[in-house]
């Protein structure tokens, strides 16, 4: 499956204010989710991002925040899985589009559970190895062989932007490779 723009929605998973700094890696995983969220406002693709528990977590981290396009919209949830809670699935399905390109944390808890859970429900599903993370290196490894495993895409931040793009020579593939070098 190739990403398409048109078909896709970007879910930005639970990147919240308590948890990031136990996150390997933290500050690259904030770099490469701005460059999904600029490449999603530049060609449209809708942008949901949930919040896990945020009572305990604290709120989106301000950097994914400022990054957010104007109509992203930001959801609590309880369930480690997006895809368990009714006000983002129903958002989701609003959207008409089958493709979910999903990025944030953790990788093997909500991130894993979100990407099964909208797998099993019939979406096709790309997760952004370089826009993911957890507390240990072993736990995304773990998340990577199950997803690929459920058939989930395994895909990088780079992969995601060109695919979408489709094509060179438009002002869309100049704006967003110019974030890519």
């Amino acid at each position: 499956m190739l990403l398409d723009a048109s078909r896709s929605h970007l879910i930005v998973v639970d990147v919240q204010q308590r948890l990031l700094p136990a996150i390997l890696d933290g500050e690259h995983l904030l770099r490469r989710i701005a460059v999904l969220l600029q490449g999603a406002q530049r060609l449209n693709v809708p942008v949901t991002v949930t919040e896990q528990y945020p009572k305990g977590l604290g709120p989106t981290v301000g950097a994914v925040v400022e990054a957010l396009p104007p109509d992203a919209v930001v959801l609590p949830k309880l369930s480690f899985s997006a895809a368990r809670d009714s006000a983002i699935v129903e958002r989701l399905e609003s959207q008409g589009r089958d493709q979910l390109v999903i990025c944030g944390t953790e990788a093997h808890v909500c991130v894993l559970q979100t990407a099964l859970g909208f797998r099993a429900s019939g979406f096709e599903v790309a997760v952004v190895s370089d826009a993911v993370s957890s507390r240990a290196s072993a736990s995304v490894s773990a998340a990577c062989a199950r997803l690929i495993h459920a058939g989930c895409q395994w895909v990088t931040t780079e992969m995601v932007i060109f695919e979408w793009l489709a094509q060179a020579g438009t002002d869309d593939f100049r704006a967003l490779s110019a974030l890519i070098k």
